[in-house]
């Protein structure tokens, strides 16, 4: 599992914003991988990404 399955899955989804959590179980992978190649998309500025209020959880969209 990689940053292209996240990429591709926020890109079908461009409109809409997920969890990590939610992430992982529509692709069926941990939440662990989804979270470190979010981290890594974050960096290159391919996601959005916005607090939930819950301490440390974050939503995500695709940028482009």
């Amino acid at each position: 599992m990689g940053q292209q399955e996240v990429s591709d899955f926020l890109k079908k989804y461009r409109a809409k914003w997920f969890t990590s959590k939610e992430i992982a179980k529509n692709l069926e992978v941990s939440t662990g991988s989804v979270i470190n190649n979010l981290s890594k998309l974050r960096k290159s500025k391919q996601v959005l990404y916005r607090p939930t209020g819950r301490a440390n959880q974050y939503m995500y969209r695709y940028k482009r």
